[in-house]
């Protein structure tokens, strides 16, 4: 049976389905079970597709199975650290919270998390050799592939995450347990992108810094070192860890929707607890079709047009979608009005990221041209056009948050609607940020492999815009995680009561600040962490050249083992203490000095890092794209040019996937911890 009959049965059986919910009236939380059902079908479907077509090359096929080994081993050493740490941090929630059904949401949100992340990183390990293959029958066919694997993780993470939710809540009925569940979940997330962040970029780096600048040799040579690190670190990093923080962007929004719809139900009655994740289903779907619309690119189109086409028509069905369930679930068409702002909202930002960072736009052109006077005027060229990147996404969320407020006469759901809006594309995200990562590995896979030019350079293309769609999903996340984490301390403070911070006080003034400074220490670790491995990683590879000649003219082959090895270690060593630092802090200054002093933490952290995040992701995006144009002239590969834009990249990879990442899941893990021990706090000053 064909793909296509396949998913139209699943579109068939899923029509009846909503039929019959809308005709017997059945109850509401059938719809997400449904969806989710439905977009795991669409998944396996998928998965089908990718895991039973025969590879035709074997020299393809022997990298390719080197990668998926090291990535496992990394990944199971990574959850296996993450376990050890878990029944200690379950065992304090439950002493601090007093409530078991916490410590056991907290668990199971730990283990979907991870479990996210290494469904993706299977995934996308087995997308790659693929996507790599089937290029040497057509450039369309490569696409094809890259998208079926991408489309496994958006539809992976949104429909486990809606039948996790649903189960959850109809087992215990009350969606302030399920804080619990999105404290794990968040926390899961800053280990695994952390971890992966690391791995992937000091590998990253250090193939680049050795390879390129010090001998001169293309990336991906299978004569660097640190050539599988780097390939491996990819599926760690921006697969994994991705996965796992998209996954907990999605609870997040939907736990602290449901918390708020709790205090409406004397306005509209008890199906508006359903109300957030209905919504959330309605962008599933939409997801779900526009993966499926995004297949049916053409040659003659460029490939960013089709994901444009696809991001238009996800926006319009999630926006109708919603405008229906303000209607005739909750009789309020504002809510509905909320929900097109939030969408609006993560065009903007992904816009403007596409403006700041997209290869064909004037400041990447620009800081190209700046490489050509050095590595000094690349890096300030590049910096002084991050600076201002963030500040047209901070506007359009300032203006959808207060319009919503406005427009709803102070109504906080309104804002949670907004937030819920900027989910609604959040299947297409995944995917299309998924898309990157497999492309990029593709060409690695390719050039190893040797295969030909004419594969090489479609693999090459493909990576240029899977790069751009990176940026654009990361800008995506930046802006859903500051919404989050504004509805977060909004809820906090409603739930403690605290309806007006006292600045007067030294110790408001004094908690914005350490709240503002916070950010900046955790991007300090994870930054110095990811230069310390880098280092180590050119060390090895330097050293490996030295010794042994043989490998600089092809003749020997390097110790691809440990390079993996050095990211592998110290990637898990480092996660930790920024991970313990953000779940532990919110904890002390709550219970030591009182909630308006948490409230006033949360409003410095989160202001910093949606300002901080934003300019790390746009600018090494920039620096990123600006050396892939200068090495699209062959005339400036390996001249002087070139070498000052590596160094950019390779200054601006730790800012846009290890910093900028980590600040994202900061913002909301710090909330949600404090969501989570708001009730339990008093107004005392210490």
């Amino acid at each position: 049976m064909s793909n296509r009959i396949l998913i139209a049965i699943g579109f068939v059986i899923l029509a009846v389905l909503a039929v019959a919910v809308i005709h017997f009236q059945l109850e509401l939380w059938a719809i997400p079970l449904i969806t989710a059902a439905f977009a795991i079908y669409l998944a396996g479907i998928f998965i089908y597709k990718i895991v039973n077509r025969k590879v035709n090359s074997a020299t393809m096929m022997e990298v390719a199975s080197d990668i998926r080994q090291s990535a496992n081993t990394y990944l199971r050493r990574q959850i296996t650290t993450v376990l050890l740490i878990m029944p200690i941090l379950a065992i304090i929630l439950g002493l601090f919270t007093r409530d078991w059904r916490i410590a056991l949401c907290f668990v199971i949100g730990v283990l979907t998390s991870l479990s996210a992340a290494f469904i993706g990183m299977s995934i996308s390990v087995r997308t790659n050799i693929q996507t790599a293959d089937v290029a040497e029958g057509s450039f369309a066919s490569a696409f094809r592939m890259a998208v079926w694997g991408g489309g496994v993780m958006g539809l992976v993470v949104t429909g486990f995450n809606l039948l996790i939710l649903t189960t959850l809540y109809l087992i215990f009925k009350d969606p302030n347990i399920l804080v619990g569940f999105g404290v794990g979940g968040s926390l899961a997330a800053l280990f695994a992108q952390i971890g992966g962040g690391i791995f992937t970029k000091s590998a990253d780096v250090g193939a680049d810094l050795v390879g390129k600048v010090e001998e001169r040799i293309p990336e991906d040579d299978p004569r660097n070192a640190a050539v599988i690190a780097d390939l491996v670190g990819d599926n760690v990093g921006d697969c994994a860890g991705r996965g796992a923080d998209l996954f907990q962007t999605l609870s997040d929004d939907i736990v602290t929707g449901s918390v708020v719809a709790t205090t409406l139900i004397p306005i509209y009655g008890p199906k508006v607890i359903f109300v957030p994740i209905l919504l959330q289903s309605v962008g599933v779907i939409s997801s779900a079709i526009s993966i499926l619309f995004t297949r049916q690119w053409t040659e003659d189109m460029p490939v960013t047009k089709i994901f444009n086409y696809s991001m238009a028509l996800n926006s319009i069905l999630s926006v109708v979608g919603a405008f229906l369930i303000s209607k005739f679930i909750l009789n309020d068409i504002n809510i509905g009005i909320a929900a097109f702002l939030g969408v609006a909202t993560t065009l903007i930002a992904a816009f403007t990221t596409r403006y700041y960072a997209g290869t064909n736009q004037s400041p990447v052109k620009h800081i190209a041209r700046a490489s050509q006077g050095g590595a000094a005027l690349t890096l300030l060229t590049g910096l002084g056009y991050g600076l201002r990147s963030p500040m047209f996404g901070l506007l359009a969320i300032i203006f959808s948050i207060i319009t919503a407020f406005k427009i709803s006469n102070g109504m906080l759901f309104a804002i949670v609607a907004v937030n819920i809006g900027t989910d609604l594309l959040i299947g297409l995200i995944m995917a299309s940020d998924s898309f990157g990562p497999i492309v990029d590995n593709a060409a690695g896979i390719a050039k190893i492999g040797k295969a030909s030019q004419r594969v090489s350079e479609a693999l090459s293309r493909l990576d240029a815009v899977g790069n751009t769609l990176k940026a654009t999903t990361k800008s995506y996340a930046m802006t859903s995680g500051t919404v989050t984490a504004f509805v977060l301390f909004v809820t906090f403070f409603t739930i403690t009561k605290n309806t007006v911070l006292d600045l007067i006080t030294p110790y408001a003034i004094g908690f914005i600040f350490v709240g503002i400074s916070l950010p900046y220490l955790l991007s300090s670790i994870v930054i110095a962490s990811t230069a310390k491995t880098a280092e180590e990683m050119v060390d090895a590879v330097r050293d490996q050249f030295k010794k042994n000649p043989l490998i600089l003219k092809g003749k020997a082959k390097p110790d691809y083992a440990y390079c993996v090895d050095i990211a592998t270690k110290n990637a898990l060593k480092e996660m930790v203490l920024p991970g313990v630092i953000s779940f532990a802090l919110p904890l002390l200054v709550g219970f030591i000095f009182g909630a308006a002093s948490l409230g006033a933490l949360l409003i410095g952290a989160v202001s910093s890092s949606a300002l901080l995040g934003a300019f790390f992701n746009n600018t090494g995006t920039a620096f990123d794209n600006a050396k892939k144009t200068i090495e699209e002239d062959p005339s400036l590969q390996g001249s002087d040019a070139h070498a000052a834009a590596v160094v950019g990249d390779t200054f601006g990879d730790p800012l846009k996937d290890v910093a900028g990442p980590s600040l994202l899941i900061f913002m909301k893990l710090i909330g949600m911890t404090s969501l989570l021990i708001a009730p339990l706090l008093t107004n005392k000053v210490f």
